[in-house]
């Protein structure tokens, strides 16, 4: 039986103003991502055991050795790239489980997201059809190449991370775009923020993150 959209009990709308607070106290201010928050239904997206636990301000195992992120990493990272307007194309690296695409879906005109595991790029497809989305693109894709096809992109959002940034990613940026991407060995991540003006790169660090590593290859 596949649990409500709407949510009861723990995945109920109370519980999902709960975490939105919570998110609000931590620093999130943006209101649309706050009301994309309040609206994904989370619960959606993790197995049905761990449904309890999925409006809770915290990362959830998803199989594959992969993750669904913090809602507040998911958050700032989405109000990274829509603090200056609404971002037109948007590359997203690492689908996941697809919680992080529907987050974005709505304050963007148009997501790209590729993923490496078969498994989890066909589960995210079969979510996002069920809640209504509809302005995604999916690509079983090494998130090292990113997707040249559609580039360039208005803004690129990583979901895992790498050692350095990719060169591919950032020949991918339209000039005035941004990459919001985690960068780094295990336990010493750091958020990084980068605008495209012109030919210049500006970098901006914002804080420490814990992600999966960014793989290459596809499986």
């Amino acid at each position: 039986m596949t649990a409500p959209i709407d949510g009861i009990g723990m995945t109920s709308a109370r519980t999902r103003d709960r975490l939105v607070k919570r998110l609000q106290e931590n620093g999130i201010r943006h209101p649309g991502v706050l009301e994309a928050i309040r609206n994904t239904p989370r619960h959606l997206f993790v197995d049905e055991a761990l449904s309890s636990r999925a409006y809770e301000d915290t990362a959830l195992p998803i199989g594959h050795g992969q993750t669904i992120s913090q809602p507040w990493v998911v958050a700032r990272m989405t109000e990274a790239i829509v603090e200056t307007g609404r971002p037109g194309k948007v590359l997203e690296i690492g689908t996941g489980c697809g919680y992080q695409t529907a987050v974005m879906s709505g304050l963007v005109d148009q997501v790209f997201t590729l993923e490496r595991i078969s498994a989890l790029l066909q589960r995210a497809r079969k979510t996002l059809r069920q809640i209504g989305i509809r302005n995604v693109r999916f690509q079983h894709g090494d998130g090292f190449e990113g997707w040249a096809d559609h580039a360039p992109f208005d803004a690129i959002l990583a979901a895992a991370a790498p050692e350095q940034v990719p060169e591919s990613l950032l020949h991918q940026m339209a000039d005035g775009g941004v990459l919001v991407i985690p960068v780094g060995p295990a336990g010493r991540q750091e958020l990084l923020r980068i605008h495209r003006v012109g030919n210049q790169l500006e970098q901006e660090n914002l804080g420490l993150v814990s992600f999966v590593p960014l793989r290459g290859g596809r499986i």
